[in-house]
């Protein structure tokens, strides 16, 4: 049977019962109520009522596989205990040893790095769940439907409109984005960021972007902080038109190499409701904007700024179709490109990838050796002090 993400397995509910198997341990698994995992190990492999916790463990070992080689591969093991040394050992011991993947405190691992870690774990095994065994070969559908692991940081050529460019792909949280210049980010049209505890792009900037002591708990909320200066500088008490860029300072993504964040007004609320409206011409305006924006600033900066990394804009709380988003920014990112700077694009979702490469023809490149290129040990290298 195969299920689908979107109509049955939620993300942020498979969130919540991956945390309580990362407390109670993969020892303990047939103990615990998780009924989403249980479903998507159904879909993921044979159904079998007795050896189920088998077929749990079994897909998140492969979802954990599907992070790729890396910091968040890694820090899913020891915290999930993946790995054979770390089955039975406590809760704490395997947050302390996941929290030293990143080299921070215990407890900043436990209220940023563990979430994302086990979130990019849940967002995967809601796709094995979606791309499950239905007679046909598992390494066929994720070929088809899956960026290959490295796709973490890839370089491909996008192609559209008689145009070409190299951009550097990015299939993880834009939080984890490293050694770029500026980060391109949507926001809404009153420039009020969500709650730091959302799970949107601009709520991750946010937290990420904070200022906090070892403990963790935040000093300086460095984004909104940004935003409401800039508003009270230009004397607005009304919301800026769409397709706006506001710069701000990167407050803790400093230490990742990102220099610059532009938040890019697309999103217009909706009165009364939770719910957002994203045209496509906002995305093309906005786009437009950053590089130019990016242009003006760049001289300002010693040295100065040339690579500019760009999120899906509008497609995730805003409701505006991934393959609408692509089609929107490939303008700017084909301009960007040709006039000589490092084009990145980021999404969370392997899914997403898929989609971009497929609507804007893209393919894998290769170095001059023929090697395909990851990019993420030259990004680190670069951010590197």
């Amino acid at each position: 049977m195969r299920w689908s993400i979107e109509e049955s397995l939620d993300p942020a509910s498979m969130l919540a019962e991956i945390r309580m198997v990362r407390r109670e341990g993969l020892t303990r698994l047939r103990e615990l109520e998780v009924p989403m995992l249980r479903r998507a190990a159904a879909g993921a492999s044979e159904r079998d009522p007795v050896a189920w916790p088998l077929a749990v463990e079994g897909v998140l070992r492969t979802a954990v596989e599907l992070l790729g080689e890396g910091d968040l591969r890694e820090a899913a093991e020891c915290s999930l205990g993946i790995r054979p040394a770390l089955r039975g050992r406590p809760a704490a011991d395997r947050r302390r040893l996941a929290a030293r993947v990143y080299g921070v405190s215990t407890e900043r691992f436990r209220k940023f790095q563990e979430l994302v870690v086990l979130g990019q774990v849940a967002e995967r095994v809601c796709w094995l769940a979606g791309h499950g065994a239905d007679g046909r070969s598992r390494g066929e559908e994720r070929a088809a439907a899956l960026p290959a692991p490295d796709l973490q940081h890839q370089w491909v050529e996008l192609r559209g409109g008689g145009h070409r460019a190299r951009v550097l792909l990015h299939v993880h949280p834009v939080e984890l984005v490293r050694g770029v210049d500026v980060l391109v980010a949507p926001t809404n049209t009153h420039l009020e960021l969500p709650a730091v505890y959302k799970g949107s792009v601009s709520a991750a900037l946010r937290r990420a972007a904070a200022v906090r002591d070892p403990a963790g708990t935040v000093l300086r909320d460095a984004v909104q902080e940004g935003l409401t200066a800039w508003r009270r500088r230009y004397g607005l008490t009304h919301p800026v038109d769409p397709g706006t860029v506001v710069p701000t300072e990167p407050g803790a993504l400093g230490r990742q190499g990102v220099r610059r964040i532009y938040h890019a007004a697309v999103a217009i609320p909706r009165t009364g409701s939770n719910d957002y409206d994203v045209l496509p011409r906002d995305v093309v305006a906005a786009a437009a904007a950053a590089l130019d924006l990016m242009d003006r600033e760049a001289p300002s900066f010693a040295p100065s700024l040339r690579s500019l990394c760009f999120s899906l804009l509008g497609a995730g709380r805003g409701g505006l179709p991934a393959r609408e988003s692509a089609s929107a920014l490939w303008p700017t990112l084909a301009r960007a490109a040709a006039t000589g700077r490092e084009v990145h694009l980021v999404m969370r979702r392997p899914a997403v990838a898929a989609t971009v490469l497929q609507v804007l023809g893209g393919r894998l490149v290769a170095d001059a050796e023929g090697r395909s290129v990851s990019g993420c040990d030259r990004v680190v290298r670069e951010a590197a002090p």
